[in-house]
């Protein structure tokens, strides 16, 4: 045998093991096992003896604790200790709030997903779906966005009173308590349903739901406050506001001035130790209208009154309106869109300690409460409006396409249309795939602090990159507002929620992978548990258990790496059919990627990873469409791996593919550290950059289902608010759809003979006229023709208004009607 044989031997065996996870011992093992073969079959003796003591020289001293704990692990502890970045208030309290759902596998290298498929299918009760059947859909069509946009610059009052009445605040309120107590899944599709017809709408019924009273006091009030407030919020008898955000401290919200001091006031006529507060909040949602205010300030207690500290910390409390010193009632107008959103001020506003959230003994521990609830709400809300705005668009953009004309061709027929058109049907797809996917992650007892993140980016970016190929496709419709028009107030709006619940900016560049690579990584949370334990001895013990698994976790993803791209991914075992293996082994790799990727960068840049944001920015785009792709597969498989849907689901993973290699490659070109991305450019990518962006074929395919009555576009449109209503333009467009493609053939006959068969009328009813006495067309294609003539109408055409409609009306209080000034009085 060659020389080669024994150090083939050594770099086959430890790349199995590698490769599939094997402990240490049974790598030396396998390698003795292979060498005393080498040596049996007369291999080079120089160079195995040198793989030998290779082996024993790397086994012996790990495969010993006494000398392991003392020599190796000791040191490196004390340097993990140095190199370990220091945590802020605000990230130490928001990793101690989240939980771990299915998303930690994504750093594993080597994801179950089995475990992914093996969840229940999202499902609503028979009183739920009943409630979106009635009351929601009757609220859809008591909504004429126009109005409220435009006219009332609000909910008119029968609105707000139907709202109230059937509970629509109180979703996530228990029944015992007066709620409706639904799932996260129904308040999902309540708030789909309804930002499909109007955000405004969707806004006012989404905050009370979220992040706010209702849902502080279900999980940290006390039994006296649940008592009092849960019913009253219930049937909207108080109206909340949660009061967070102000001038100084945006997302950053541990830095807020606002405080208050533990001090004796008088409260409904007795004296009493509370807080007399001084606060300056802004861009509150429903303020205006609130009757009762929850409010986050910092709580002092310099006199001792309730104890030894004086810097207490962030706390929340109720503050019902009337109270004295409290200011509101203004409104912001943000971007036209005019829900109920304005500031909040108060200068010595006292209240008792009874009406802190969850009484005395939660005060300081305010931004703990917060974590938890908006790791929840911002998994619904947000997302769930995307999803809304992006099915509807996909469903009325598509019908929009192929009912208008030009150059005597559908507008979806262009190529550079159909473009636009799949980016609408794909990104709607994996929108909906993803927000359902985030309830469900809430309805499974999960906190899911890194999914409602990805969520709440994706979701919105997704949905303002959908309605911007939505205008672009309908042109002049979208940008002409009015009563006909059903983008342009989406298209207005979109920026807000881009910007609430924590900037995107803000949510890519440091929250996504900043808490995914400590809170999901298998290793790295016990690694700094470990670290932070003040015994010694216990010290060592944790982190020897966690460093021998993560150098096998590490060793193993490099090697993942390097063969599954050298493989195409093409091996593996994975769940699926024959159609998505292979896009369950794509990510695969993208996980051993990314989890490679993260061990290098923690290991290398240490503390000064949480600096390096675009970076962290990059890694998140993989984490993130490592679990876009995930959701999407599972609802594929969840609705019975429907043949119909295949162009929607390509596209939504080649496009995630496409983001993830192109995000892993402008990480490795731009890692601090050059010789460290050159050799590991060679393990994630040895034959280079493969993944492509989804090619016109797949265009082609997802626009002409979108442009055509079919399954997979009535799965698409699935809880949006379609009806054919004097109020929902795109409802009635969507309508139209199968009559038009019905009459393309009568219309196509008919217009060769205007051309061929000498129809001289140019009046189009005359037209018509002549065409039938030719024999061109049939009475019943001519009525076929009109009907045609009309849906085409109501589809393009756009409102005009006189003068007076569009002036506000406080104009009129300072101009005449010729627009002149009004004489001083």
């Amino acid at each position: 045998m060659s020389i080669a044989a024994p150090i083939l031997a050594f770099l086959l065996i430890s790349g199995f093991a590698a490769y599939h996870r094997m402990r240490l011992i049974t790598w030396a093992v396998l390698q003795a096992i292979a060498l005393a073969a080498c040596w049996w079959l007369g291999a080079h003796q120089t160079t195995t003896l040198v793989m030998a003591i290779i082996t024993a020289v790397i086994a012996v001293p790990l495969l010993l604790p006494f000398i392991r704990k003392p020599l190796i692990v000791a040191p490196l502890l004390n340097v993990f200790r140095k190199i370990l970045p220091p945590l802020s208030q605000t990230e130490r309290i928001a990793l101690e709030t989240g939980s771990v759902g299915f998303e930690g596998e994504l750093f594993t290298g080597d994801p179950d997903w089995q475990k992914l498929l093996a969840y229940p299918k999202p499902q609503l009760t028979a009183e739920e779906q009943a409630f979106l059947d009635g009351p929601v859909e009757e609220l859809c069509k008591m909504i004429n966005d126009w109005e409220l946009t435009h006219v009332h610059a609000d909910l008119p009052p029968e609105m707000w009173e139907f709202i109230k009445k059937n509970k629509f605040f109180g979703m996530i309120i228990p029944k015992e308590y007066g709620g409706l107590g639904f799932s996260a899944l129904a308040h999902h599709k309540v708030i789909q349903k309804i930002a499909s017809i109007s955000s405004v709408v969707s806004s006012t019924v989404g905050v009370p739901n979220s992040l706010g009273p209702g849902e502080l006091l279900n999980h940290y009030g006390t039994k006296e406050q649940k008592d009092y407030y849960l019913p009253r919020l219930a049937v909207g008898e108080e109206v909340p506001c949660f009061g967070l955000t102000g001038p100084f401290a945006g997302s950053d919200a541990t830095s807020i001035p606002d405080y208050g001091i533990v001090c004796k006031d008088t409260w409904q006529g007795q004296e009493v130790l509370g807080v007399r507060l001084t606060f300056d909040k802004r861009y509150i949602t429903l303020a205006p209208v609130a009757t009762l205010i929850g409010l986050a300030f910092r709580m002092y207690d310099p006199d001792g009154l309730i104890g030894q500290t004086k810097d207490i910390g962030i706390t929340l409390a109720l503050v019902p309106r009337d109270t004295p010193g409290v200011e509101i009632g203004r409104r912001h107008f943000p971007l036209n869109s005019p829900f109920q959103n304005g500031p909040i001020r108060g200068k010595d506003v006292f209240i008792p300690l009874s009406q802190l959230i969850g009484g005395a003994e939660m005060a300081g521990k305010g931004w703990n409460m917060l974590n938890e609830c908006l790791a929840v709400g911002r998994s619904i809300t947000l997302p769930s409006t995307a999803s809304g705005g992006a099915k509807f668009g996909a469903r009325v953009t598509g019908a929009y396409a192929r009912i208008r004309k030009q150059f005597g061709l559908s507008v979806g027929r262009f190529e550079g249309v159909e473009e636009a058109l799949a980016r609408i049907g794909g990104k709607a797809y994996t929108v909906s795939a993803l927000s359902q996917a985030t309830a469900a992650a809430v309805d499974r007892g999960d906190v899911p602090s890194v999914p409602s993140a990805i969520a709440k980016y994706h979701c919105t970016s997704m949905g303002r990159e959908v309605i911007s190929d939505t205008m672009d496709v309908i042109g002049g419709k979208g940008i002409i507002l009015g009563p006909r028009n059903f983008a342009g107030r989406n298209w207005q709006a979109a920026p807000i929620s881009i910007t609430v619940e924590g900037a995107n900016i803000m949510t890519r560049s440091l929250l996504i992978f900043g808490q995914g690579a400590i809170l999901c990584h298998p290793w790295v949370m016990k690694e700094m548990k470990a670290a932070q334990e003040k015994d010694r001895k216990a010290a060592v013990a944790s982190f020897d258990e966690s460093l021998a698994g993560h150098v096998r976790f590490g060793f193993s993803n490099a090697v993942r790496s390097f063969w599954l791209g050298l493989t195409g991914s093409k091996f593996g075992s994975v769940p699926g059919n024959a159609y998505t293996r292979p896009f369950f082994r794509k990510l695969d790799r993208y996980s051993a990627n990314l989890a490679l990727m993260t061990d290098v960068s923690m290991l290398l840049l240490g503390g000064k990873l949480k600096f390096k944001e675009s970076l962290s920015g990059r890694l998140g785009d993989v984490l993130s469409h490592l679990y876009m792709a995930g959701a999407v597969l599972k609802r594929y498989h969840d609705e019975g791996t429907p043949e119909a849907d295949k162009p929607l689901l390509a596209w939504s993973m080649y496009n995630s593919f496409h983001v993830i290699e192109k995000a892993l490659s402008d990480a490795l070109r731009n890692f601090p550290i050059r010789p460290v991305g050159w050799l590991l450019w060679a393990l994630v990518f040895p034959l280079g950059r493969r993944a492509e962006a989804p090619g016109d074929r797949l265009n082609h395919r997802v626009a002409s289902l979108l442009m055509t009555p079919n399954e997979a576009r009535d799965r698409l449109g699935q809880g949006v608010f379609l009806t054919p209503c004097e109020n929902n333009p795109g409802g009635r467009i969507d309508s139209y759809l199968a009559k038009a493609v019905q009459a393309e053939p009568v219309e196509r006959k008919f217009l060769k003979a205007l051309k061929t068969k000498g129809i001289e009328a140019l009046d189009f009813n005359a037209q018509l006229d002549e065409a039938v006495a030719e024999g061109v067309i049939t009475a019943e294609e001519r009525k076929l023709l009109e009907e045609l003539r009309q849906i085409t109408l109501d589809t393009i055409t756009v409102d005009d208004f006189d003068v007076h409609e569009l002036r506000a009306a406080s104009f009129y209080d300072r101009y005449g009607n010729d627009g002149r000034p009004k004489a001083a009085a």
